[in-house]
């Protein structure tokens, strides 16, 4: 077979000797080459000439469509070819092979389902994985696969990760120590400015300041990298605006590039600009791998990117502005000296890009896993661990993504797949909606709810407004070829449905012009139902209820609370269903919903609908308050007020409020306190084998001692004070109350007989306080816990004042007491104030007169 001519030297060429003996020798390999060596358009058109190839074509995967077509252009005319000859295409809104195809470049998703649907990819002789270094959960998800197909079921199946910026190391080592070919490319200088920037100003204008400068220092066309699609309309208009009037600058055009413009805006933007005409290009993260941006010389990189960030807890995905990694960096910088030397313009400070992160964080640490755990599923794996993944997904997300799919109904009580997972999986959507297409069509409602689907899952697709119902409206009249090709691959997921049967045929085998006319003079699908009907069949939990008072706040019905824009007509519709939420649990934000009638709520979910009693709990009076509600899991739709009864349940609820409105609001009287006072102190001194009775363990235990005083109750005022103290007394078991009196009584007999309370609570330690002369003759000092533990004696004077604290009364006898004597004999003459008082006689008495 001849190898493939061509007609300008790339700085890959130098390492394809090398790349096409390690897969002549090997089974897989690593390739690392910088943006611009040619690996994405060269390499394909090599391999397709070797003799392993012969009988089997090449897949070339691409992490995105732009970059997808681009490819696929790009090799089929180095070979004066058009796309669908030697080199084919295969993206979600359609296809372009033949027989004589070789090279079939998809995207990443497409061959997920690729491989899914046939697993020994018959017909195939190798798999190359471009721009690895983006870590895509599909990407992750593919290696993952077909590793494991090529050790299983494919021995010839060659597997070819390519990067520009990767630890080809790691990949080779999860690829079972495979060879790593390296290009050094040949990339032009590029000369680094750093502009700084103001975190705590937009940063539109900032951007657009930067483009200004370079626009007057340097020649040719800029691509300027912002992080989404709001930030790059603003910095459009910013830029046109400083343009208007400068005739100098009547020859630049602005152009943006970013995921949700049809093929032909995202065309105009990375083709070439005509002669003597300059370009800016403001672009999302899309731009940094795979394309060549003709006469692109100077870079302005914002140093941003928003990316997804799924909350397990919550069920939440929200997208973040983070600063990019260095690789990215590293990336945009060099898209500046792709073809000749060029400038890049960082709005960051030069010490700040050590501190940036070595890579992005990959996809699979932070996705929705739920399309992901259904594949595994499909494959006949549960355990993530069993397939080679650079970084295994993260076990909360994973169990989310789980318990979701069997609510679905698309996995059993042991993980596997159902039939109706089956049918879900058929259809290239996330299983929310695809559970939502399927439902549809056994109720003839298949076309609408696949409108919905690809207007949810295509950015831009019917426009930007927030009501689905107006985007559905919009996406039939649009007449653009982006949405006559969304409108067609939409009528194909109808289609292959096949009501009333856990059936779901191919939709993506079906040829890409479909049978069904879906072009400017498509009919409508028929509205029986409404789009907010349809929308909850893919989201029950986020049917909401509106809570009044103007400003745009839900309840959903899985407990959450979420808020639109008040200014919306949305925010005033009494129902609604939420397709895609963004923000914290706290703060969650609604991007797109649809309005829902109670009637279309009360149908659709007359099963789920509960007749039922809601007992709360009032925190003023601690009494149990019930109502009749009418409710659909949070949302209540009616309710009246109803008797309380006493229960299990019931007494929990209220020992729950009493632990969270605090312990100090039970009838304790002052024995109990006492006794737990006095428990508390020998476990102190004697260690854990007395229980603890503090207010943290108490409190942490109430469902044990308290709830069941509750039992026969409905208000904390109906709980007496003797109960409480038996309940807290059966916390020391009986074997120890008798250790309990001897070793921590509850008072202290003095000589004279009286009986004087001790006090366990006083911070100095157990104390009493008694007066002196009560103490004459006491020559030992009393003391608790078998003589362990000295009490802490509060002297007082015959008026009951304090004279004197002391842990040593003989010590006190033969020291201070001289001085005190002194003082109180001359203050109080009638008491007795003997000189040897350890060995006179206790009184309580005065001295009798004449003594």
């Amino acid at each position: 077979m001849t190898m493939t001519a061509f007609d300008s030297p790339l700085p890959i060429d130098d390492a394809l000797p090398a790349l096409t003996a390690a897969l002549r020798t090997h089974e897989a390999a690593v390739l690392v080459a910088p943006p611009g060596a040619g690996k994405t358009t060269r390499v394909p058109l090599v391999l397709k000439d070797e003799p392993w190839a012969e009988t089997g074509k090449i897949i070339v995967l691409e992490p995105r469509r732009l970059a997808a077509r681009a490819a696929a252009e790009r090799m089929a005319k180095t070979l004066g070819e058009t796309v669908g000859e030697t080199v084919g295409l295969r993206v979600r809104f359609g296809s372009k092979v033949s027989k004589a195809t070789k090279i079939e470049v998809v995207t990443e998703g497409i061959f997920t389902r690729m491989i899914l649907d046939d697993p020994e990819l018959s017909g195939y002789a190798a798999v190359l994985f471009d721009e690895f270094h983006e870590r895509s959960l599909d990407a992750d998800l593919g290696l993952a696969f077909a590793r494991d197909a090529q050790q299983g079921l494919r021995e010839d199946l060659k597997i070819l990760v390519m990067s520009a910026t990767l630890d080809g190391a790691r990949v080779a080592r999860l690829l079972g120590e495979a060879p790593q070919v390296e290009s050094l490319g040949r990339a032009f200088p590029v000369e680094t400015q750093y502009l700084g920037r103001d975190a705590r100003a937009h940063i539109e204008p900032q951007v657009a300041d930067a483009v200004m400068k370079a626009l007057r220092a340097e020649p040719g066309s800029l691509l300027v990298f912002l992080p989404g699609q709001a930030e790059i309309r603003r910095t459009e208009m910013l830029v046109k605006e400083r343009l208007l009037g400068r005739s100098t600058d009547e020859n630049i055009d602005v152009v943006a590039l970013y995921g949700a413009l049809d093929a032909q805006v995202q065309d105009r933007a990375i083709s070439p600009s005509p002669s003597g005409r300059r370009k800016v290009v403001l672009a999302t993260s899309i731009a940094e791998t795979s394309l060549t941006i003709e006469g692109v010389r100077v870079v302005i990189d914002s140093g941003l990117a928003r990316v997804p960030r799924f909350e397990p807890g919550v069920g939440l995905t929200r997208l973040e502005t983070v600063r990019v990694s260095r690789a990215a960096a590293d990336q945009r910088r060099g898209r500046a000296g792709r073809t000749e030397p060029g400038v890049c313009y960082r709005l960051w400070s030069e010490p700040e890009t050590v501190s940036l992160e070595a890579f992005a964080r990959p996809e699979i640490l932070s996705a929705d896993l739920s399309s992901f755990a259904l594949d595994l599923a499909q494959w006949g794996v549960s355990d993530p661990a069993k397939l080679a993944f650079l970084d295994p997904p993260p076990q909360a997300a994973y169990t989310e993504a789980r318990k979701l799919l069997m609510e679905l109904s698309a996995l059993d009580d042991n993980g596997r797949i159902t039939d109706e997972g089956r049918s879900l999986r058929a259809l290239p959507l996330p299983p929310r909606l695809a559970r939502m297409v399927v439902d549809a069509a056994r109720e003839n409602a298949g076309e609408l709810a696949a409108d919905i689907a690809v207007i949810v899952t295509e950015r831009g697709l019917g426009g930007n407004d927030v009501d689905v119902t107006h985007r559905v409206d919009q996406f039939w009249r649009d007449r653009s070829r982006r949405a006559d090709e969304a409108r067609r691959m939409a009528r194909r997921w109808a289609s292959s449905v096949i009501p009333g049967r856990h059936e779901v045929a191919n939709p993506e085998s079906r040829a890409a012009t479909g049978s069904l006319d879906s072009g400017p003079g498509a009919v409508a699908p028929s509205r029986n139902d409404s789009v907010g009907a349809i929308l909850s069949l893919a989201y029950p939990d986020r049917v909401a209820k509106n809570r009044g008072g103007g400003q745009g706040g839900f309840l959903l019905a899985n407990g959450r609370g979420a808020t639109l824009d008040p200014a919306l007509a949305l925010a005033r519709e009494p129902f609604i269903v939420a397709a895609e939420l963004s923000g914290t649990a706290a703060q969650a934000r609604i991007l797109l919903a649809a309005p829902i009638s109670l009637a279309d709520i009360e149908q659709r979910f007359a099963d789920r609908i509960e007749q039922r009693d809601d007992v709360t709990v009032d925190p003023a009076t601690l009494a149990l308050r019930a109502r009749k509600a009418r409710r659909l899991g949070a949302i209540v739709f009616s309710e009246q007020i109803a008797s309380a009864e006493p229960s299990e349940e019931n007494a929990i609820k209220l020992a729950d409020a009493i632990a969270a409105a605090g312990l100090h609001r039970l009838p304790w009287s002052k024995h109990i306190l006492q006794w737990r006072d006095r428990v508390t102190f020998l476990r102190k001194s004697e260690g854990d084998e007395w229980p603890d009775l503090s207010n943290e363990a108490l409190t942490a235990t109430v469902r044990e001692w308290l709830a069941p005083l509750f039992s026969d109750k409905t208000a904390l005022k109906d709980l007496g004070a003797d109960e409480l103290s038996n309940a807290v007394m059966a916390l020391l078991p009986w074997t120890m109350r008798r250790r309990l009196d001897a070793e921590a009584p509850t008072h202290f007999e003095a000589p004279t007989g009286t009986q004087v309370p001790i006090d366990y609570e006083a911070e100095a330690g157990p104390t009493i306080a008694i007066r002196v002369q009560e103490l004459f003759g006491l020559s030992r000092h009393p003391s608790i816990a078998d003589g362990r533990v000295p009490l802490v004696i509060e002297l007082l004077s015959p008026a009951h004042r304090p004279v004197q604290v002391t842990r040593d009364l003989p010590g006190f006898w033969q020291g201070s007491y001289g001085a005190v004597k002194s003082d109180m004999r001359g203050r109080y003459p009638k008491h007795p104030w003997p000189d040897d008082p350890a060995n006179a006689l206790p009184t309580r008495r005065a001295k009798r007169p004449g003594t």
